[in-house]
């Protein structure tokens, strides 16, 4: 078991080379920190606690302090616990890189979805509304309530309420590409949550076999790039062409312009003799 904090950025679409059109999830994954180590002499369990996104020492207790300072780090504004690690493999203080998984693995991605307020039970348990005639005076009720002997209403039962703002797990997500120069992680589908908002990224509990990893198009390749550069001179010498073209036009109407006013200044010889 392994895991990172991230916080998620928004959707976008990559392409592979064969033209396939991949939607992704994109996460911006800073270096988490190791805050803290758990284990089974002294807390019954083995767990690492990791930190995510720094925030200023003027905004933290004395408490959060002394903690992070045990780890000679930073305060963390997000501090998590990760159970089924090996706890032989982490120090404290020791950096998490998005670089622990690789393109192609699968990954389960825990967040908090996007609260919706009180909804009723049509858009918050997906029931069927009633007829729409205008006859019917039922159209979207919560249903029957339950029998007539207990004479109470069942535990369990599906009425409006509350609705988004849970925790919530995806599993069995691929990893589509890691870039480690930008601290982010493409992760095939959608992930819960708003943007902005912090996801745990950990190995998926159903231990799926990880995928072949899908080679991307860049559109920062070298050939890409020579036929860029070829165009943009090819451009540049038409416009080139264009504008001593556009020279040489105005060159040969101040010429005749020159010619008209000497002409109008000397009269012709003719006109003289007259």
């Amino acid at each position: 078991m392994k895991g990172i904090l991230g916080r998620k950025l928004g959707m976008t679409q990559v392409f592979t080379q064969n033209g396939r059109l991949i939607p992704v999830t994109v996460i911006e994954v800073e270096p988490n920190v190791v805050t803290q180590i758990k284990t089974k002499e002294i807390d019954g369990y083995e767990a690492i606690q990791l930190g995510f996104m720094t925030k200023k020492e003027k905004s933290s207790n004395k408490p959060e302090l002394g903690h992070v300072k045990k780890a000679n780090t930073t305060p963390k504004r997000f501090l998590k616990e990760l159970r089924g690690v090996d706890v032989s493999q982490y120090t404290l203080g020791q950096e998490v890189k998005a670089d622990i998984f690789t393109a192609g693995e699968i990954v389960d991605v825990t967040g908090t979805t996007k609260g919706k307020g009180t909804q009723g039970v049509i858009k918050r348990h997906n029931q069927s509304t009633g007829p729409m005639s205008h006859g019917s005076q039922y159209h979207r009720g919560v249903g029957s309530m339950g029998t007539m002997k207990p004479m109470r209403v069942f535990k369990g039962k599906k009425l409006p309420g509350r609705m988004g703002n849970e925790t919530v797990t995806i599993q069995n997500l691929e990893i589509v590409s890691i870039d480690m120069e930008n601290n982010l992680i493409l992760i095939k589908g959608n992930v819960p949550g708003n943007n902005k908002s912090t996801v745990l990224i950990r190995t998926a509990i159903k231990n799926k076999p990880n995928k072949e990893e899908h080679i991307l198009k860049s559109y920062l390749d070298e050939t890409v790039a020579e036929e860029v550069i070829e165009n943009v001179e090819e451009v540049n010498a038409e416009e080139t062409s264009v504008e001593e073209t556009i020279e040489e036009v105005v060159e040969s109407t101040e010429e005749t312009n020159e010619e008209a006013i000497v002409e109008e200044e000397n009269p012709s010889q003719e006109s003289n003799q007259e």
